[in-house]
């Protein structure tokens, strides 16, 4: 690790235990509410209550395994306070990024297209930047590039599992006709480790995700477990970088 870079997450292997903590104390609740219920159906039936004394999988986790580090930024966990991750980031609605830079193309349907605005696509670049290849915007890859050197240069092992699952992506919001989210207009990456995509929706994430969402927030990015559906693979650019890059003239 580097010395001279002081960035979010700093010691992974202290934010690691802590996450695993937090999902076994979460997993224990549970089982205190399932016990707590058999308890109160053999008060009424006379049957026995006690399970699971010998068996980790009965409580959802083992104490006894290995706790190895290096495998844990897979390992799924619940998103905490995830309502509050982006903090005083705003995010770029799909009104705002019309307003400013029109539709992507003028036709848009529910599948991936070309993109076809000319200030937009001018601007649009196919790169390799740290361990993933993009097409975005030239201000967002060079503002995930800071983010992915932070990364690597804090927590390689993390910066060496990080994968895509896509970025640029010119279609309309699903359920829509004339709006376009972040991934079309290339202010978008979904990203994952190992490879493994991210249940949508369900409230959890995999651990190194979170680590992730810290270096994005400090460059200005929001981060999609905050969604009412949670997406936590999907990190943006904020609405707060993006008006920074219109008044620098980079956009």
């Amino acid at each position: 690790m580097e010395s001279d870079f002081e960035g979010p997450a700093i010691d992974s292997g202290a934010r690691i235990e802590i996450e695993m903590l937090s999902q076994q104390v979460e997993d224990m609740r549970k089982e205190i509410e399932r016990l707590s219920l058999e308890i109160s159906r053999s008060q009424s039936d006379g049957s026995a209550v006690l399970q699971g004394a010998d068996g980790a999988d009965d409580y959802g986790y083992d104490s006894t395994s290995p706790n190895e580090i290096i495998d844990a930024y897979a390992q799924v966990v619940l998103i905490a306070n995830r309502n509050d991750v982006n903090q005083e980031l705003k995010l770029a609605s799909s009104s705002f990024l019309k307003e400013k830079f029109g539709l992507p193309r003028e036709d848009l349907t529910d599948n991936c297209q070309s993109m076809t605005n000319p200030r937009l696509e001018e601007n649009l670049v196919l790169e390799e930047v740290g361990p993933v290849r993009v097409r975005m915007l030239k201000p967002a890859i060079d503002s995930l590039r800071v983010v992915f050197e932070n990364i690597r240069r804090t927590d390689p092992d993390l910066f060496a599992r990080i994968n895509t699952a896509g970025s640029l992506c010119v279609r309309r919001i699903r359920g829509a006709t004339s709006s376009a989210s972040a991934h079309a207009y290339g202010l978008a990456v979904d990203l994952n480790i190992d490879g493994v995509l991210d249940t949508l929706g369900d409230g959890k994430t995999q651990l190194g995700l979170t680590i992730l969402a810290d270096f994005f927030r400090q460059e200005g990015w929001v981060w999609g477990a905050a969604w009412g559906r949670e997406d936590s693979m999907h990190f943006e650019v904020s609405r707060n970088k993006i008006e920074e890059w219109l008044e620098q003239g980079l956009l």
